[in-house]
């Protein structure tokens, strides 16, 4: 009879050390999924989308912290530079081409202002001017 105690003994404990382990691996899976943002704030600001078609002699608001999206010009897109008349207000964000996506050129909003915006493009001679108001960002992170 020893011995049979002994084996539901060992069943019993590899069990608990199974069910253990199960419990182990899905906490890290779930802290795996979890926020890394060293902000806090889990939200992200969508970027405003802008035609650089539509562009020309408007006014553009963004969110301080959030981004513009200068879309339109598949063909060209990394030839576009940017004059920022203050450059504390936004930043500019050239395009690229990595080979296997290409990504739009843009703006980050870096503090609340306004500042007007020439992109120049060098391949079409293109050139647009608008300005953009960097706006607080509203509680809860829109």
């Amino acid at each position: 009879m020893r011995g049979i105690r002994s084996r539901r003994g060992h069943r019993r404990v590899a069990a608990s050390v199974a069910v253990a382990s199960a419990l182990a691996v899905g906490a890290l899976a779930l802290a795996g999924c979890s926020s890394g943002g060293s902000s806090g704030d889990a939200s992200a600001l969508p970027p405003v989308i802008v035609d650089l078609g539509d562009v020309e002699g408007t006014t553009v608001e963004v969110p301080e912290g959030g981004t513009i999206d200068l879309t339109g010009d598949d063909q060209t897109s990394t030839a576009w530079t940017a004059d920022i008349a203050d450059p504390a207000v936004v930043e500019f964000v050239p395009g690229r081409d990595d080979g296997s996506a290409q990504f739009n050129p843009g703006l980050t909003a870096k503090s609340e202002g306004e500042t007007e915006v020439t992109l120049d493009n060098s391949e079409t001679g293109d050139s647009v001017t608008f300005t953009v108001d960097v706006v607080p960002k509203a509680a809860g992170g829109y």
